[in-house]
């Protein structure tokens, strides 16, 4: 009688990338999540795909960074390399790229400054050849998570004009401003030097607007739509597949992952039980998709 029934290949695994080798640096405030060389997302690769799991998303962190995010679209740069490694390991693993600034630039926000400023339209051009490189070095689907206006539009046009009309885009639709995000930007070393991101990210108060931003990315292109973060946004998921045809992913954030392990790891919660409740209940709301740092150890449960 059971309605919901979660399955391996409905999650997606993120994995954080650094440059060099044989390093896999733990995450402090994400227990079982690591900074990892090429070389170990090679393995991570691998033994996420023989879990079932179809595909996971990189994040990279990279050895330099500077006011216009040059290092994103390096040809060279520490995603570009993971990607042509993986898909030479793991051929048919499915992999995805986070296409924002915030991992490159020196001030960690997600797009070009000028002035005290987000540059909006100086930010879709960086946004676009960064999309472009990682789909010229065999990245499967690009996802574009910064909130600018118009990146959609902007990134499938270039893709297209250089044959890339197969890339597939899966589009942060519904970002919000989220107070779960602080584990990650230790992961991703990607914390705003000033200021914040609510100028360009959601008020978590506004449930409308979301759908006018999905609305807006599916007219310019975006094949997949995500809501971010999940937990504390299980609405706004169901507003946005009841609404649109079109697949609806969902991203379970590392705050909500954090806090999870933290209280399971004072034996306040049973991990496992509370881990698949969650993820039945994002799949529930209506999420085709789920990013989870929760995939590995949630697919070797319904393996079992």
């Amino acid at each position: 009688m059971r309605e919901t029934i979660l399955t391996p290949q409905d999650f997606i695994y993120p994995i954080f990338v650094v440059p060099g080798k044989r390093i896999k640096n733990p995450i402090s405030s994400m227990p079982d999540c690591f900074q990892e060389s090429i070389d170990e997302v090679v393995k991570t690769s691998k033994e996420v795909f023989s879990l079932g799991i179809p595909s996971i998303i990189l994040f990279g962190i990279p050895s330099y960074k500077d006011e216009k995010a040059s290092s994103a679209y390096d040809e060279k740069g520490v995603v570009q390399t993971a990607i042509k490694a993986i898909k030479d390991a793991v051929p048919d693993l499915i992999v995805i790229t986070d296409v924002c600034l915030c991992e490159y630039t020196s001030h960690g926000h997600c797009g070009i400054i000028k002035n005290g400023k987000i540059d909006n339209d100086a930010t879709l051009e960086i946004l676009a050849l960064e999309a472009l490189s990682h789909a010229k070095a065999g990245a499967d689907i690009v996802a574009p998570s910064d909130m600018m206006d118009g990146r959609v539009g902007k990134i499938r046009k270039i893709l297209d004009e250089e044959g890339f009309t197969d890339i597939v885009i899966l589009s942060y639709s519904a970002k919000y401003a989220s107070a779960f995000y602080g584990p990650f930007r230790e992961a991703a070393q990607s914390a705003p030097a000033f200021g914040d991101r609510r100028s360009y990210q959601m008020d978590s108060a506004n449930r409308k607007e979301a759908l006018r931003e999905v609305a807006l990315d599916i007219e310019e292109g975006a094949d997949i739509v995500m809501v971010k973060p999940a937990l504390a946004y299980l609405d706004i998921i169901s507003d946005v597949k009841n609404t649109f045809n079109i697949p609806v992913a969902a991203y379970n954030v590392s705050g909500e992952y954090s806090m999870v392990k933290a209280a399971a790891q004072l034996g306040w919660l049973n991990e496992e039980a509370v881990m698949m409740e969650i993820l039945t209940a994002i799949k529930r709301a209506g999420a085709d998709i789920i990013l989870t740092y929760f995939a590995k150890k949630a697919a070797k449960l319904l393996q079992n």
